[in-house]
């Protein structure tokens, strides 16, 4: 079994900082590409960032310039640093990661969330 567990999340006010951290643990090979969704009340689910195993990173627009999305391999945790939060990031923040077991199958693996929000 894996499992993918977020912290992090909080009230911040706007143009505040936070750090969300995902650790995954369980019968793990490897892991190819750990990222961040989010989602917001009455919307659907949407992509945030991702990293690749080699520190490759990809981001939506509205967060380019004020997220960053990095990873500790040797911990098996992909952390993203969020500067100059807006009350329209308010949301519950999810970490996805393609991951390897150690029975050698490849599956996709969603966190439980954490939610983030940003108001004064």
């Amino acid at each position: 079994q894996v499992q993918l567990a977020e912290s992090g999340g909080g009230l911040v006010q706007p143009g505040g900082s936070l750090r969300l951290s995902c650790v995954a643990s369980g019968s793990i090979f490897s892991i190819n590409d750990m990222g961040w969704y989010r989602q917001a009340p009455g919307k659907q689910r949407e992509w945030v960032s991702t990293i690749t195993t080699g520190g490759r990173t990809t981001y939506t627009d509205s967060v380019k310039g004020r997220f960053i999305i990095s990873r500790d391999n040797s911990r098996n945790t992909v952390y993203l640093q969020m500067n100059s939060l807006k009350p329209e990031d308010t949301a519950v923040y999810y970490c996805n990661a393609e991951i390897i077991s150690t029975a050698r199958s490849l599956s996709n693996h969603w966190g439980q969330g954490t939610q983030v929000t940003v108001s004064s």
